[in-house]
């Protein structure tokens, strides 16, 4: 798994909150020369603390994204589009860390406030908020069992992160 070709054209990066699945594209991106979609950022009005878009809009979006470019990656998670995306996939990474270091992670980025991380939405003024500590907590859990039926019913090949030290390593194996 040491050759970045295995991983194709059009790669799709789920998982955790704060797990790194943005500079993961960003790195992913930059290395392959793919257009990168960061899903936060279509799915959040700019200039807000994060309110949500219409989901249609976003579906919209979503759909112009893949329709307009052959080669990218796509970062993000929402389930209700995974199926169009994981269509046109050629690999999955899925950065399935605990939750607890993603809580860590999430709080840690919140308090330096990097405004220039990669996947940040343009404009947001607030980079925490206890309502994604439990969204992490609670809420992600829950969505392993989807998220694993969608995958197999994709039947695109998946690469299965289990801890950051995993991640870390393919950065290596990868050059990145």
């Amino acid at each position: 798994m040491n050759n970045l070709e295995i991983l194709g054209s059009r790669i799709c990066i789920i998982g955790n909150s704060a797990a790194g699945k943005s500079t993961l594209a960003q790195a992913l991106g930059r290395k392959l020369g793919l257009a990168i979609c960061h899903l936060d950022q279509i799915a959040h009005l700019p200039h807000t603390d994060w309110q949500p878009r219409d989901k249609e809009l976003m579906r919209i979006d979503h759909q112009n994204f893949l329709d307009h470019h052959d080669c990218w990656v796509i970062e993000g998670n929402y389930s209700y589009l995974m199926p169009e995306r994981f269509a046109r996939a050629t690999v999955i990474l899925w950065l399935d860390f605990s939750r607890w270091d993603s809580v860590y992670r999430y709080t840690k980025r919140s308090l330096e406030n990097n405004k220039n991380r990669a996947g940040n939405l343009e404009g947001a003024t607030t980079q925490f908020s206890f309502k994604m500590i439990r969204h992490i907590l609670f809420h992600i859990p829950k969505n392993k069992t989807k998220y694993q039926q969608l995958i197999v019913n994709s039947g695109v090949p998946c690469i299965r992160m289990t801890s950051f030290a995993s991640l870390r390593n393919y950065y290596k194996q990868w050059g990145l």
